[in-house]
This record gives structure tokens, sequence and C-alpha cells, in this order.
């Protein structure tokens, strides 16, 4: 998820060539507060207009306790993007907040049956406590993220390049979200110029089991994709499982061996996953 200052129209206009597979559109802290309502404009025109090229699009609000995140409501909310994330998320009772805005400006807009989802970033000690209540809340929370810079300062510590500072809240996050069965999204890699580095960090959150990871840079989505995306020899035996699985459900057998392995349904679910990743139907 390629983040994009709200007031870079040149990034804007080319959000969608970039290759990502979701472009943040931000509002929020990569915006100056005199740029504020220029952003906004920007966004909701570029919205309405531009072609992002089958990504999704998400909009970061500013908070509502900040004099912009009404009028970011009232503005981007009746556009209906793919989804809104919502800084600095705490508490169920943030969540009920805002979502009884969205509905209300939903509701005044005639709009019956709105697709827009929230993402609920967690940026502060407060909101790690709380994820669980906070990814289980609404069928409209489709997603939870963590905001490693932010999280760190509200920690008063600063954030290294391992990231072991993050790792209790990381794990916390992405248990939350896996309970929900929601998208988990991890921090960006602040560092542009150190590729290394962010395949480090990007194999370790795969393993922890986070969905995908936001940038800041373009040139980030390429290492990211390769670390997400199967290998040959991993799509290969994912096409072997499924196709031995197969065979062997129409025998009525319900676990079987592979290379002297026994293969049952988890790693059959994983091979799955793997295949749907790869966009390959068997």
């Amino acid at each position: 998820m390629l983040y994009i200052p709200g007031n870079n129209p040149a990034m804007l206009l080319q959000g969608g060539v970039y290759g990502a597979d979701g472009l943040l559109l931000d509002l929020e802290d990569a915006v100056a507060l005199n740029q504020k309502d220029a952003a906004r404009i920007l966004v909701r025109n570029l919205i309405k207009t531009n072609n992002f090229y089958g990504c999704e699009v998400t909009v970061r609000l500013n908070h509502l306790d900040t004099p912009f995140g009404m009028a970011d409501l009232e503005e981007i909310v009746p556009l209906q993007p793919d989804a809104i994330r919502y800084p600095k998320t705490e508490s169920v009772e943030d969540l009920k907040r805002l979502i009884s805005i969205v509905e209300e400006i939903e509701k005044k807009h005639n709009i019956e049956n709105p697709k827009m989802t929230i993402h609920a970033m967690i940026e502060t000690a407060m909101g790690v406590q709380n994820v669980f209540e906070i990814a289980a809340y609404s069928k409209r929370v489709d997603c939870i993220t963590i905001g490693g810079q932010d999280l760190t300062a509200d920690m008063n510590v600063v954030k290294t390049k391992e990231g072991r500072e993050l790792d209790f809240a990381r794990n916390r996050i992405v248990m939350a979200a896996k309970a929900n069965k929601i998208d988990v999204i991890d921090t960006v890699y602040a560092d542009v110029d150190d590729d290394e580095g962010l395949r480090q960090e990007t194999e370790m959150i795969k393993g922890l089991g986070y969905s995908g990871k936001a940038v800041i840079n373009p040139r980030q989505i390429g290492v990211i994709h390769d670390v997400y995306n199967p290998t040959e020899e991993e799509i290969r035996k994912a096409v072997r499982i499924i196709k031995e699985f197969k065979k062997n459900k129409e025998a009525g057998i319900g676990v079987f061996a592979i290379d002297g392995k026994m293969i049952d349904a988890p790693v059959v679910a994983r091979a799955q996953y793997v295949l749907e990743v790869a966009d390959i139907e068997l």
C-alpha cells in the first residue's frame, strides 16, 4: 500500500501506474496544516476523475478531534472510495463516533448500499491494548494497520532499524486481526535506500501473518512484492498438493502423504492460499 501525500498532484495522478496493490491518499501527517483544505479538494477531485487502474483506493483522514476531520468526512464519504483509514484509533468509542458520522453522511447523500470500509490505524499504547475490541467492533472494519512512528513516539522510545520495540504491538495486532478474519497491514520502512533492510523486515512481518506492508516510495514496491509473491517452487508444490487432495477426496481419503510427509487440512488450506495469491485456478 503506497502512501501518497494528498497535496502532491503529480504522484496522485500517476498513483495507479506505480504497481502497488493499494494507494493511501493521505490527508493527515503527510500534509502541512496550511495545506489541509487544498489537499482535501485535490484528493476529492481526483477520486472523481482519475484512473487508478484497479488499485484499491484508501483515504487517510484527519482525526475527528482535529479541526479537519469532519470536513474530510463530508468531502470523502460521498465518493465511497474503497476505504477510509482512521488514524490513532484507541477504542471502540472512537469507532462508534466515526461510524455514526459516516452513516449520517451516507444517509444524507442517499447512499443505500455503501461499499466503503474502514481501516483502523493503531498508533498509541492505548490502541494496542484495545485492538481486539477495535477489530471486532463492526463489519465495516475490514483492516487493522499499525503506525510505527507515532506508536514509538507515544511510548517515548526511538524506532530502530531492528524494530524490537514494536515486537509486542505487532504480535498483538496481527493476532487481533486474525481472530476477526480481517486484513492487517504493517507500518512503513522509513529508509528508502535500504532495500536489504526492507526485505528482512518484510520477510519478518510476512512470517508473523501480516497481509501486506505500507510504503512511502514507489521504489519499495518491488521488494515487497518479491517477498510476498510465491516462488515457482512454492507454486509447483501447491499445485501438486491440491491435485493430490482432489484425487484423494474423490476416493474418500482425508489425509495422505507426499514424499513421505503427511498432508492434512491445514496444509491443503495453505496450498490453496498460495494458488490464490498466484492467481492460479485448478
